[in-house]
């Protein structure tokens, strides 16, 4: 049998006591050409009517979601750095009061690392905000003007280091397997990454998704996506440094010190209970499937009408619960539990799997072994019942 690995925390009742609150932010001062998240740019916001509808979204979910404390809250987006440190002060004192925290309860907030963005780090700390996740992106002034960033490296490095003073907690963004970078390159950029003593890093393989600007110009030969065999050699890189650095590997682009783990996005992947407010947000809450509205002024419009921006909202079978539940759960280096997802796994392709060395499992867990991450979606295409 398999020697257990670290799990992210300690997970025994953790599923079931967990309450996440992820609160979307869309707006945008510009549209990176490789981003499909669902964010807009405007003239101009009307920050009282934003904060009001979202605190009426809000208290919507308190009413009827679950009633426990939450664990975990985040800011998202778009960019909700650009939100008034006063608007964020207020969504927190009001989930406060409607659900209370947990004692250790982790409120990350994303930003962009421009110095506007930076000045109001220590007003959102104050607010109540104890992590946050910058989108430094590159080290490289070049490769950010590739990406559409609006920052150099230079004012983003400066921005890391008022967040560092600032929060608590601190994670940041890299996006390689970018065209034409080299292993070599790489391995420097991540580092100098390495170097700058955060807890937390994300590091993402550039991806061509469709609707975006990249899309495009890959359409029209302007653009290609790195090799797979390359890109692949890139994420053993990044998996043999980060782990070699104390920062392992915990999800399939996510790395650590034990115990500096998202613990909110591990709500998601352990498929816990969370509520989303704001435009385009998910939640899945006691069975409910959620989706808000994803167009600002859609959104908007549904909070006048219904007091909620709620656009989908379904209950969720038992199988279809399993199913999501392998399908977040798979991506995380702890597994999941074999039988919380049983529904969705084809017994027989399971012992398959295992027999072939890509998956692996111990008692009630079931992880993919190491060195196959790359190959998840295939996993799941064969495992599922």
């Amino acid at each position: 049998m398999p020697q257990g690995r670290p799990r992210s925390g300690s997970q025994a009742g953790e599923d079931a006591q967990a309450l996440a609150l992820y609160v979307h932010w869309p707006f945008c001062v510009s549209k990176c050409p490789y981003c499909d998240f669902n964010s807009h740019v405007r003239e101009s916001v009307d920050q009282d009517r934003w904060r009001d509808a979202l605190l009426t979204d809000l208290a919507f979910e308190a009413n009827i979601g679950p009633k426990r404390p939450l664990t975990s809250i985040f800011f998202g987006g778009g960019t909700p750095s650009l939100m008034p440190p006063a608007t964020v002060a207020a969504i927190l004192a009001d989930a406060e009061r409607r659900f209370g925290f947990a004692p250790d309860i982790e409120i990350t907030l994303e930003a962009n690392p421009s110095s506007v963005e930076a000045s109001r780090f220590a007003d959102l700390a104050a607010a109540g905000v104890n992590r946050v996740s910058l989108g430094l992106q590159a080290l490289d002034d070049e490769v950010l003007r590739f990406l559409g960033r609006a920052h150099g490296v230079e004012e983003g490095l400066g921005a890391l280091e008022t967040a560092q003073a600032c929060f608590d907690r601190v994670s940041f963004d890299l996006i390689y397997a970018r065209p034409g970078q080299s292993e070599a390159q790489w391995a420097l950029e991540l580092t100098t990454a390495l170097g700058f003593g955060t807890g937390h890093l994300s590091l993402y393989q550039l991806t061509i998704e469709p609707g975006t600007r990249f899309a495009t110009l890959a359409a029209q030969g302007k653009l290609e996506a790195v090799d797979p065999d390359h890109g692949a050699a890139l994420f053993e890189l990044t998996r043999e440094m980060t782990a070699a650095a104390g920062l392992p590997a915990y999800e399939v682009s996510n790395h650590a010190r034990p115990g500096e783990e998202s613990r909110h996005n591990l709500t998601y992947w352990r498929y816990g209970d969370y509520l989303g407010v704001g435009p385009g947000a998910h939640g899945r809450r006691a069975g409910v499937a959620t989706v808000r509205a994803k167009k600002p002024e859609n959104w908007l419009s549904r909070i006048d009408a219904q007091a909620s921006g709620i656009a989908e909202e379904e209950v969720l079978d038992p199988a279809t619960q399993a199913t999501e539940a392998l399908l977040m759960g798979l991506r995380l280096e702890e597994g999941v539990s074999l039988s919380r997802c049983a529904a969705a796994i084809d017994p027989a392709a399971m012992a398959r799997l295992i027999a072939q060395g890509l998956l692996e499992r111990e008692e009630d867990r079931l992880r993919v072994t190491p060195g196959n991450m790359l190959v998840l979606d295939g996993i799941l295409g064969a495992l599922a019942a």
